[in-house]
């Protein structure tokens, strides 16, 4: 998931400092080392941060979870 947050902050142009400066301003209380744990895959994503990075981004949840399911049917 953590490439998917990367690719998407990078598509809109935000950096991580920008986006977390956001986020707080909508009542995410996230710094920019945890943001960046997220992108490396160390921690996983709280869902009221995905919550507003959807609503940040005008995306679907699939983009945050786009490639991570490697079953076949």
């Amino acid at each position: 998931m953590g490439e998917n947050l990367k690719k998407l902050r990078l598509i809109h142009g935000w950096s991580q400092e920008k986006l977390c400066a956001e986020l707080q301003r909508r009542g995410c209380d996230i710094g920019r080392t945890t943001y960046e744990k997220y992108e490396q895959g160390q921690l996983n994503i709280r869902i009221s941060v995905l919550i507003e990075l959807r609503k940040i981004y005008k995306c679907t949840y699939d983009d945050f979870f786009e490639g991570l399911d490697k079953t076949t049917e």
